[in-house]
């Protein structure tokens, strides 16, 4: 059960793949590109604790400008010392080496670090935790400490962080003298646990533990919900609330509303909810191991298949984005998936997709069900991967589905909010964590026995010791995810019994070919959706092949859910999700609004290669083209109301028109714009 964060130091990706090329450009271009940015912008040299500009810039609220530097800088270093493992960079290794010194010294005697509550507001710590993000940044300082002590060998950037949790232990927990607060931006829950599970250190377990099962509490601090507590302690007006909150004290925003157990489906701000149960999966993944138990351990596991099905099955679009309103940055009502601002929304944070996959990875070790590899994978080849331009220099915070003129379809050099950046660098810099999960134990027998669970399919090996000194490897390798043929090797002792389970994907309608296929006495039987190859069949074929057929690649159309009440189909590919876009389709001017298409319409397969400007290497795609029609709205006069009288035998409007078809391209969401346009896009079209 090691982490991704840890156990992706055992693959090593092969050969050409979408991943390998966007870690390629990750530890090439982004890292230094995203420092230039820190540099820029004032955070690079924040914690000389120097007063900077931006620091007296009060036009948001409740959230400054700045608050977020602190997790900013964590989330780079953290992925910085992980490309460094395979990729040295001396700019990069000196700018590390310069914000752990800089950390360091801006630590308070007592342990507290943090950027605003030491330089702009000295007197306002813990104060606020509702809004102002303390424990959220420290969170993320604690990930990038641990990725720090791996990479460096050293505490340097660890001891400071043991420090500060040790401070935060004694302010919080159940004793009457502490506060019985919790963050309200989840994320240092899961980092506690993985500092407990990589260190030991029991304060960070119970401080963690503490934090969710506390949260919601509705009589928490001498008798009162703690967020309302503390917003008496500020004198704060109760008429006073943020965009984030439809209304006064409506804590689902950051799922506080209730204690975790008791929520019913999955509410308000996207990547808070998704840190906080990752970290609830954690906490039964650390009792599975036989680590410490949980109190009400099915309670829990059942909370999150609820909450993790009402997202999947309620609240998510097509390309694995979730968080519809804008507001917020977080979920709506079940089944309401706009695909543009003018239907209401669609803001499919990166950040949140990013979060999918902790959760998944956490849930795959506590049920290996393919359903949550699937919306791995999903999320990873849609949502995640179109979050960065191929060139590593422009990034997406929002990934709607249809552009529109408030909203075109483009990328942004840098935010104010910087949080997706830095997140998707450190995820691309550990994907190879993700691939697979494998564990070695002693055998009924005596000696021991392997298994590997496969759950993303790309050209690389996975190497991993056993107790005993010995090594095993796993290889993969294929043109995932444009073919299905997967080629696999087994290097493992003769004394080492080794079970593969390989995930077929839901899309493949179960069809598969393994060769040398099993002895007809077992034939092939899926369970939740991986196929076992058992010791037998591993030592006997050192060498074999996974194919999904040629059909399971054939271009598919998708249609929403009856619910959603939308009248559109998706077109996808293998995992792949499509859009189009006018720098494709010359003739579009209004972000495909009008624009029809029919399934069932010829759909030609064109393998094509992106190159751009001043790029290294050439990017093989598939596009997709097919017909589409455009409606003709001239009938729809302006002044004489919103509807018009259905044929009586159709049931169609009588002033509803087709214009002449013509050839419209798709390509895959995650290449929009790469290639010049003015922003129009769209996934879902009208479905004629």
């Amino acid at each position: 059960m090691a982490y991704p964060q840890v156990a992706f130091r055992n693959t090593t990706f092969t050969g050409k793949s979408i991943l390998a090329s966007r870690r390629n450009t990750v530890a090439g271009t982004t890292l230094k590109t995203q420092l230039d940015q820190f540099k820029q912008t004032g955070r690079y040299d924040c914690f000389e604790l120097k007063w900077h500009p931006t620091y007296d810039d009060h036009s948001m609220w409740p959230v400054p400008k700045h608050l977020f530097w602190d997790s900013d800088l964590a989330k780079w270093i953290e992925g910085a010392c992980y490309f460094l493992e395979t990729q040295y960079d001396e700019e990069i290794d000196e700018a590390i080496q310069y914000l752990v010194q800089t950390m360091r010294s801006a630590q308070q005697e007592d342990g507290y670090l943090n950027l605003h509550y030491t330089v702009v507001e000295p007197k306002g710590r813990w104060s606020n935790l509702r809004d102002m993000h303390e424990l959220y940044n420290c969170g993320h300082l604690i990930e990038a400490a641990l990725a720090h002590r791996n990479y460096y060998k050293n505490d340097l950037l660890l001891e400071p962080m043991v420090k500060y949790v040790k401070l935060i232990s004694n302010t919080f927990g159940p004793e009457d003298h502490k506060l019985h607060g919790y963050p309200g931006h989840p994320e240092i829950e899961l980092a506690l646990l993985r500092l407990y599970t990589e260190t030991g250190n029991n304060d960070a377990y119970k401080l963690a533990r503490y934090f969710i099962e506390e949260r919601g509490n509705p009589t928490g601090q001498n008798g009162e919900m703690f967020y309302d507590w503390e917003a008496r302690q500020r004198n704060d007006s109760p008429w006073k609330r943020s965009d984030a909150y439809k209304t006064a004290g409506a804590h689902w925003y950051n799922q506080s509303h209730a204690p975790l157990l008791e929520q019913p489906t999955i509410e308000g701000h996207a990547v808070r909810a998704l840190y906080l149960l990752t970290a609830v999966a954690d906490l039964l993944c650390i009792e599975e191991k036989g680590g410490i138990a949980m109190t009400r351990s099915a309670e829990w596991l059942a909370t999150l298949h609820r909450l993790w099905d009402d997202m999947v099955d309620r609240k998510m679009s097509v390309t694995g984005g979730v968080g519809a309103i804008e507001q917020w940055e977080g979920f709506g009502l079940p089944y309401f998936l706009p695909q543009s601002t003018p239907e209401g929304g669609c803001y499919n944070e990166t950040c949140a997709s990013i979060a999918i996959l902790f959760l998944a990875e956490r849930l795959l070790h506590l049920d290996l069900d393919s359903r949550y590899a699937d919306i791995m994978e999903l999320c990873l080849y849609n949502n995640v991967l179109t979050a960065m331009s191929l060139s590593g220099r422009a990034f997406t915070y929002v990934n709607q589905l249809g552009s529109s003129s408030t909203h075109p379809s483009t990328r942004e050099d840098w935010f104010w909010c910087a949080c997706c950046p830095p997140n998707y660098s450190r995820l691309m810099g550990s994907i190879g964590g993700y691939l697979w999960d494998y564990d070695v134990t002693k055998a009924t027998e005596g000696g021991e026995e392997a298994c590997v669970n496969v759950h993303l399919y790309a050209s690389a090996t996975l190497t991993f010791p056993t107790p005993s000194g010995d090594t095993i490897s796993l290889s993969q390798s294929s043109d995932f995810p444009w073919s299905g043929t997967i080629s696999f090797t087994l290097a493992a002792p003769t004394d080492t019994p080794v079970t593969l389970r390989l995930r077929i994907p839901s899309w493949t309608n179960n069809t598969f070919v393994l060769d040398p296929s099993l002895p007809s006495s077992k034939s092939p039987t899926l369970q939740k959706g991986y196929l076992t190859l058992p010791p037998s069949y591993t030592s006997s074929h050192s060498s074999f092949t996974l194919s999904f057929p040629p059909s399971s690649f054939e271009p598919r159309w998708l249609v929403p859910h009856p619910y959603t009440s939308q009248n559109t189909v998706f077109l996808a590919r293998g995992p792949l999700v499509y859009c189009a876009e006018d720098a494709f389709n010359d003739w579009e001017t209004d972000h495909f609004r009008d624009v029809v298409v029919r399934p069932g319409s010829k759909i030609v397969e064109e393998e094509r290669v992106w190159k751009g400007e001043g790029q290294d290497e050439e990017e093989k795609y598939i596009a997709l083209r097919t017909r589409a029609w455009k409606r003709d709205l001239s009938g729809w006069q302006s002044g004489v109301g919103p509807v018009r009288q259905a044929d009586s035998t159709t049931g169609e409007s009588t002033t509803l028109e087709l214009d002449n078809s013509r050839e419209i391209v798709y390509i895959p969401y995650y290449l929009r714009a790469n290639s010049g346009g003015q922003g129009h896009m769209r996934v879902g079209m009208i479905r004629g």
